[in-house]
């Protein structure tokens, strides 16, 4: 082990920590980002136009909030590009957290575009304008095709990644408020209530806010480098301080590098030190209790006192 000042410092194998961090990474959704990205951007093209001829505001929210998609889609797609690229002498971590800073990004947008859709939607309740039932169901219709089959693409990753639950969640929920236009289109050619329109859209950008929410919280904890959701920061605690030859720990910290990796680093204190296999078989256990895959470990003997200790300094 490497002295460092009065500690003994230890790491894992960054090379070993590189392969199993690959063999956990979910499959690669290039591909599904590009195809979803392109249908949607020509489906936003055709619901914005057919909305206009229509007068049907709920189309047009419908397309700000598939618009809003597309920008999600391209940013998380240009983010798990990103993400593959090596770590350089300014950004040591490389540029995972750009994973993080695309599901922000897409929920803001998506928060946005649905507030000036709804707000366009208040002020025609007021004052309906007449709609083209048949053309606002037969666009939806095709919505429902589209989003129904980009969400089909992300569903085996779905529980791997937050960018991509967002894409599947997003996709799913779309093909759901497309269907919900249709009735709204079938409605109004039934009753002639014009003023359906814009209350379906309202509707349609409150089930947005709801759907987004989640989102939008999960990516600013990640963004402010919160401890992921799935991992227990009691129990990672417990299970340092059950280390054999481990009096206490502190120091511990639990962040998340990308969407999809966790890094931790804690001071253990040790009075009778440890050798590199307790080290490879800490940072091992770590990985396989928690996932858990880069893990850095501080070893001290508690000859001195160690600044960090306190639980209040960071």
């Amino acid at each position: 082990m490497a002295s460092h000042d009065h500690h003994n410092h230890a790491d894992h194998d960054h090379a070993s920590h590189s392969e199993r961090a690959h063999a956990h990474a979910p499959a690669d959704f290039g591909r599904a980002f590009a195809i979803g990205a392109t249908l949607n951007a020509g489906f936003v093209v055709l619901e914005a136009i057919y909305g206009f001829q229509a007068n049907s505001v709920a189309l047009l929210a419908d397309a700000g909030h598939n618009l809003g998609d597309v920008f999600g889609l391209l940013m998380a797609w240009g983010a798990s590009a990103l993400v593959k690229h090596p770590p350089t002498a300014r950004f040591t971590y490389g540029y995972r957290s750009s994973t993080i800073l695309a599901a922000l990004g897409n929920a803001i947008l998506l928060l946005v575009a649905t507030g000036a859709i709804a707000w366009e939607a208040i002020q025609r309740i007021g004052s309906p304008v007449q709609v083209t039932g048949t053309t606002v169901m037969i666009v939806a219709a095709i919505g429902i095709a589209i989003n129904g089959f980009t969400a089909w693409m992300f569903m085996a990753g779905r529980n791997a990644d937050i960018n991509i639950k967002a894409a599947y969640a997003h996709m799913a929920a779309d093909a759901v408020v497309a269907a919900g236009v249709v009735a709204t289109g079938l409605a109004i050619l039934l009753t002639g209530w014009h003023w359906l329109d814009p209350v379906a859209s309202l509707i349609i950008s409150a089930i947005i806010v709801w759907g987004t929410w989640g989102l939008l919280r999960g990516s600013l904890d990640l963004a402010m480098d919160a401890v992921p959701s799935g991992i227990d920061p009691v129990k990672v605690r417990q299970h340092l301080e059950a280390l054999p030859g481990v009096a206490t720990i502190h120091d511990l910290h639990i962040w998340p590098m990308s969407t999809i990796e966790t890094a931790l680093t804690c001071h253990l204190v040790m009075p009778s030190g440890c050798d590199d296999r307790f080290l490879s078989e800490a940072v091992e256990g770590i990985e396989h209790t928690f996932g858990i895959a880069h893990s850095t470990l501080q070893i001290e003997r508690g000859e001195g006192a160690c600044a960090l200790a306190p639980s209040h300094v960071v």
